[in-house]
C-alpha cells in the first residue's frame, strides 16, 4: 500500500485535532476569564533504512495564550477582575490548589465563597468562609469586608483577603478542568505563595481573550486543509486499485 496513504492520514487527524482546539475556543469566546490554547503541528520524518522522502504530521501543545481580556463593569459586589498578571487561588474539587482569572464569586448557604462551578475560593488562611452579614465589599487588594447581619452600618468586619498569586508563566499549564496550574517538574511541594502586590477591581470581570472573527478563519483554513488530505489518500486509493488492476492483467 502506497505510504501516502498515511501521511494524508496524519495529516487529517492532526487537522481534526486543531479544529477540536479553536472550536473550544470559539465555544468559549463568552466565558469570563478564559484563556485560548494554541494548537499546531509540525512535520515528523519517518527515519529508518530508506531515503527521508515521507514526513508525518505530529501534535504540538505549545500551549496557552495568558493575556489578559478586557475588563467589563458589572456593579455586583462580588464580581472581582484581577488587574495586570496575576490569579486568583482556588481548590479544585480534588483538594489541589489550581488558579483562574475567572472572578464571578458566590456565597454558598453554609458561608463558603465558591466559584459558579463549585470550587471554593481560597483566603490567606485557606477557603473562605463568611458569617451572615448586610453588606460587603472587597477591597482593590482582596481584602474581603462586612456589616455583620442585624450590626451597625458603620461597624465594618475585616474577614479575610482573597489569595493572589503570580507564578512563572513558563511554569503554568491548562488542565483538562480549564484551571491553570503549575507544570509538574515546576510544582513546589506546598501552597503557593500570596503576592501582596496584586490588586484586583470590584464589579468588574474580565472577559475572555478569544478573538472569535481570528478563531472562524482558523477553523475555515483547517476545514480546507482537511479536504487537501483526503484527496491525497483518495488519490493514494485509486493508485493502489490502478496498480492492482494491472497486476491482475498480467
Amino acid at each position: 500500500m502506497d505510504k501516502a496513504l498515511y501521511i494524508g492520514m496524519s495529516g487529517a487527524k492532526q487537522n481534526m485535532l486543531s479544529q477540536r482546539a479553536h472550536a473550544n475556543n470559539l465555544a468559549n469566546v463568552n466565558t469570563t476569564g478564559f484563556k485560548r490554547d494554541f494548537a499546531q503541528a509540525r512535520s515528523m520524518p519517518v527515519f529508518g533504512e530508506h531515503f527521508p522522502t515521507r514526513a508525518y504530521a505530529m501534535t504540538e501543545r505549545p500551549g496557552t495564550d495568558l493575556s489578559a481580556g478586557s475588563l467589563m463593569q458589572t456593579g455586583r459586589k462580588l464580581d472581582v477582575a484581577v488587574k495586570g498578571d496575576g490569579w486568583l487561588s482556588i481548590q479544585n474539587q480534588q483538594g489541589q490548589e489550581v488558579f483562574t482569572r475567572t472572578g464571578s464569586l458566590q456565597v454558598d448557604v453554609n458561608g463558603l465563597l465558591r466559584l459558579p462551578s463549585g470550587e471554593m475560593v481560597l483566603g490567606n488562611g485557606g477557603p473562605v468562609a463568611l458569617p451572615p452579614y448586610d453588606k460587603i465589599d472587597i477591597g482593590d487588594d482582596g481584602t474581603i469586608s462586612i456589616v455583620p447581619a442585624g450590626g451597625d452600618p458603620g461597624q465594618v468586619v475585616q474577614i479575610d483577603r482573597l489569595k493572589l498569586v503570580n507564578p512563572p508563566k513558563d511554569a503554568l499549564e491548562k488542565g483538562e478542568d480549564g484551571f491553570m496550574r503549575r507544570k509538574p517538574d515546576q510544582a513546589l511541594g506546598g501552597p503557593e505563595p500570596a503576592d501582596g502586590a496584586l490588586r484586583v477591581a470590584s464589579g468588574f470581570l474580565e472577559s475572555s481573550n478569544v478573538n472569535a472573527v481570528e478563531e472562524m478563519i482558523d477553523n475555515l483554513q483547517l476545514s480546507r486543509q482537511y479536504e487537501m488530505q483526503v484527496k491525497v489518500m483518495r488519490t493514494a486509493q485509486n493508485n493502489s486499485e490502478a496498480t492492482a488492476r494491472l497486476l491482475q492483467n498480467l
